[in-house]
């Protein structure tokens, strides 16, 4: 059997390419002449970049820049052979990086200290994948760093921070980076919501960034002012597109500088050529680190599923955990959903054993879907 393995990373165990890696060693395990075709994926949050050099698409480069707490500190970037450059927001300002700081203080400055740091290469195309962030400043630190500057009402600077955004008066843009106007960006993101309101940045995504319930609403009003301001500034209105709420509003000032939302997932499918490799398969395998109602809005084990179905292939689901409450709709895009966890365990235990629970799970469905094969031959 030709079978292709596509599933994205399992957050906080392992990268996406161990994660194809264990399914593969199951598979061989029972099936010793199956032609496996790995191709691990991401949906433009954290392991994009490990996605696409797994894929051979690209060479690391580094930067200096500083994150969500101010610490300076070395990132990555990966650079195409196309000359195009990818960059990861979560590489810069992401959740396990928050530390102890407060979200009302958090920004975005490092990852537009890293735009630069790209553009000083000559880079003029960029794909900027927006999952996984802490910020929540609708973008106003990266367009800092890039040379925007923010004002009261008596010309003095304005931090480009939620607790201060309030009290912006006017965005001046004369000192904005004159390279930008040349830069081609595609922006990588799983998510549709706007700006601002009930389906915004911060009440869909503030309380897992730490926004408690009583700041919800001064955190959106701080970013609806922020973008009347940014609007203006710019001569245009995107807030209320789809994605300006990506990246607690990361995606409104890509959006301001000309950046085009595309879907992650189908992003990297394209560029790590899962689409051709599962036209000639006989079964795909995708998976992540928990499958629920979201998996069906973007994420990177959904996209796998719609080019098997368009292909007419087999796919199913293997994740670390399934929400019982979204199984049957889950249900209905694959071909069988598994947990891989056996039993009752501790989070550090599942962890701890998750590439032989991938293996494990991997060859029992194998075996399955090998003895059916051999039933129905003649």
């Amino acid at each position: 059997m030709r079978w292709v393995i596509a599933p994205d990373s399992f957050k906080g165990s392992l990268s996406a390419a161990k994660v194809a890696a264990a399914l593969a060693r199951g598979i061989a395990r029972v099936d010793p002449s199956a032609e496996l075709l790995l191709r691990p994926m991401a949906d433009g949050g954290e392991g994009t970049l490990e996605a696409l050099c797994a894929a051979g698409l690209g060479q690391w480069r580094h930067a200096r820049v500083a994150g969500v707490d101010g610490t300076v500190r070395p990132v990555r970037w990966l650079g195409l052979e196309d000359g195009a450059a990818v960059v990861e927001v979560a590489e810069v300002v992401g959740l396990p990086d928050a530390g102890g700081t407060r979200p009302g203080q958090r920004s975005t400055v490092g990852v537009g200290a890293l735009i630069r740091a790209v553009l000083d290469t000559g880079c003029r195309r960029i794909l900027i994948g927006l999952g996984g962030s802490s910020t929540n400043d609708g973008g106003a630190g990266c367009l800092v760093a890039l040379g925007a500057r923010l004002l009261d009402s008596l010309g003095q600077e304005v931090a480009p921070v939620p607790e201060a955004l309030v009290h912006l008066h006017r965005v001046e843009l004369s000192g904005l980076d004159a390279r930008l106007a040349r830069v081609q960006w595609t922006v990588l993101s799983d998510v549709g919501n706007p700006l601002t309101g009930p389906e915004g940045a911060t009440r869909v995504f503030g309380p897992q960034k730490g926004v408690a319930s009583h700041e919800l609403e001064a955190f959106d009003a701080a970013l609806a002012h922020w973008a009347r301001q940014a609007e203006q500034a710019f001569g245009q209105r995107c807030a209320h597109l789809p994605g300006s709420g990506a990246a607690g509003g990361l995606g409104f000032a890509l959006r301001l500088l000309g950046g085009q939302v595309e879907s992650g997932a189908a992003v990297v499918a394209r560029l790590t050529g899962v689409e051709a490799a599962i036209a000639g398969a006989d079964w795909v395998l995708t998976g992540e680190g928990r499958s629920d109602g979201q998996t069906l809005h973007g994420k990177a084990p959904a996209r796998v599923a719609t080019l098997a179905r368009e292909a007419g292939v087999p796919v199913s689901l293997l994740s670390g955990g399934l929400d019982r409450q979204a199984l049957s709709a889950l249900l209905d895009q694959f071909d069988g959903c598994f947990s891989i966890q056996p039993g009752p365990a501790t989070l550090e235990e599942a962890v701890a054993h998750t590439e032989d629970n991938l293996s494990q799970t991997a060859a029992a469905l194998a075996q399955v879907i090998l003895a059916n094969r051999s039933l129905r031959k003649p």
